[in-house]
């Protein structure tokens, strides 16, 4: 897989994350560096590590998916990313605000929001992918996106953060044809 589609899929995986986090800032207006710095942490080891795990699944399954790995790999992105959308679109009074700066809080939304990767990490494992790559560019990303989000959150309140978990959805969605347009056509 190309370095550019990976970049893709882990700018696709860390938009629910960057919608946490904004979500973050705007709960907590005076959530200070360090305190901004844990939950980034958390939510990339989370974001780094699932995939990893999604990717040893997919290998013992791919001797099984051989012929159709393009269309599980579509599938499951596709599937990612249409509830990306539909939680994108959700009315603020639907989702419960809770103290990002609680640990249980922290956790329960780095695995929530990793949910993602560790699904996209069993595509990984059907494909050519090099996991430790693909595993440290999404945690990369998602540790810069989440630092963002919640300066972004503590800055400018609720407006983008429905409409970038959306975004990320399209994406993912967009991808997943992409890869199995390529393979109908090999």
């Amino acid at each position: 897989m190309e370095l550019y589609t990976l970049f893709l899929i882990s700018l696709g995986l860390c938009f629910d994350t960057f919608a946490v986090s904004v979500g973050s800032g705007i709960a907590r207006t005076s959530i200070t560096f360090r305190q901004a710095l844990r939950i980034s942490l958390l939510f990339a080891m989370f974001q780094a590590l699932m995939p990893v795990l999604g990717w040893l699944i997919g290998r013992e399954i791919a001797i099984l998916i051989h012929e159709a790995d393009h269309w599980v790999a579509f599938g499951l992105l596709f599937l990612l990313g249409m509830k990306m959308i539909l939680e994108g679109m959700k009315q603020p009074g639907q989702k419960r605000t809770t103290d990002p700066l609680d640990l249980r809080v922290q956790l329960m939304l780095a695995v929530a929001t990793s949910i993602d990767a560790l699904v996209v990490g069993v595509s990984f494992g059907t494909l050519d992918v090099h996991i430790v790559t693909a595993s440290a560019m999404i945690g990369i990303l998602t540790f810069l996106v989440s630092m963002i989000g919640i300066l972004f959150g503590k800055k400018t309140g609720r407006t983008f953060g429905h409409s970038m978990e959306i975004a990320g959805g399209v994406i993912l969605i967009l991808i997943g044809l992409k890869i199995l347009v390529e393979h109908l056509a090999a």
